[in-house]
Order: C-alpha cells, then structure tokens, then sequence
C-alpha cells in the first residue's frame, strides 16, 4: 500500500530526516528513498519539494549555516567586555562548539559537496557567514586587511574543528587549553603587522 505523499509540512519532516540521516550515516550512504522512509512517505514524496538529492542535502547545509551563524552572533553578544577581540574569541569559541556539537550538519556545510546542490539558499546562507566573519575581524584590524585576516581566523578553527573531528588532537593535549591557546595564537596573529 502506498504512504501518501503529503501530511503536515512534507518539507520541513524531510529536512529533518535528512539531517537525522546524516547524522547516523556517512553521507554517500544518505538517499532519498532512505530520507522518505524515515518520514514516513512514499519514495517518490520528496520530488514534490526537491529535484534531487543534492537539492535536499543544500537545503540541510542552508539550515546548518543559519543555525551556525545566530550561534556565533549569540556568543559575540555574550562576550563579557564586548570589545572587537571578545567578541572574535567568543565567535572562535563558538565556532569550535559548533562543530562537535552538529559534526554531521558542519561536515556537509563545510565538506563533501558530491551531490549537494548549491541552492541558492545555501549561496546565500555560506555567504552570510562569511561575512559576518570579515565584518568581525575588520573590527580589530581594519577594511584594509579584513580579508586575509577573516581567511587566517576561519582556517585556524577550522582547522582545529577538523583535528578534533578526526580524533587527530594528541591525547595528552587537554582540548580545553588546546582550544584556548590557538584562539589566543590567532588573535596574537591578526594584532601584528
């Protein structure tokens, strides 16, 4: 017998299926059919609200990266002084949080791109981030070095969220002061000329 295609908000459950998914299996063995199963419909269901896959999986990234971007701006809000380097340390901070805590969600948003779609919400929303990481950094030093600046912090966490990921963070390093010194290191780094 056939589920039907449509109940309640068809997309928003097969966005959220998907994510499940892609939590609980590697990517390449995320499909369609599986996404629909765990929703409940029909294997055909989810072509009514994406083409593909890869639109779908672009869609999951554009969610991560709204849920990353108020993350970090929460935390540039909370930093205790609110000066231009609290508030970077405190988006670091974030940043790297961000990354344990939704390993699924930040490896498609900043990994694999085989089959994920560039939607344009996805464009839009990678996009966002990034700007909001130059306008952070040219806070401390400037329009004139924003971007370089912005691309030497974003490969610093990001790099350090991918080490962590992969278990390849030495184990005698306490990943608390490993994480507080590369923050430090960082912004030691944008200060000098």
């Amino acid at each position: 017998m056939t589920k039907p295609y449509h109940h309640g908000d068809l997309r928003e459950q097969l966005l959220n299926a998907g994510e499940q998914a892609l939590g609980e299996m590697p990517v390449e063995q995320v499909t369609l059919r599986e996404i629909a199963r765990r929703a409940g419909v029909s294997h055909a269901a989810p072509k009514h609200h994406f083409p593909s896959l890869g639109h779908l999986l672009g869609e999951i990234a554009a969610r991560g990266f709204a849920r990353f971007i108020s993350a970090l701006d929460d935390a540039a809000e909370a930093a205790p002084d609110q000066s231009p380097e609290s508030r970077l340390m405190a988006m670091g901070r974030a940043y790297l949080h961000f990354a344990q805590a939704n390993s699924a969600a930040y490896q498609l948003m900043f990994g694999q791109r085989e089959p994920m779609v560039m939607t344009p919400k996805l464009t839009t929303a990678s996009y966002g981030a990034w700007s909001q990481l130059v306008d952070a950094v040219t806070a401390i030093v400037g329009p004139a070095r924003a971007s370089g600046a912005a691309l030497h912090v974003w490969s610093s966490v990001h790099g350090l969220s991918a080490l962590k990921l992969a278990c390849r963070v030495p184990p005698d390093l306490p990943w608390h002061s490993v994480e507080e010194q590369m923050l430090r290191m960082m912004m030691e780094g944008l200060k000098a000329e």
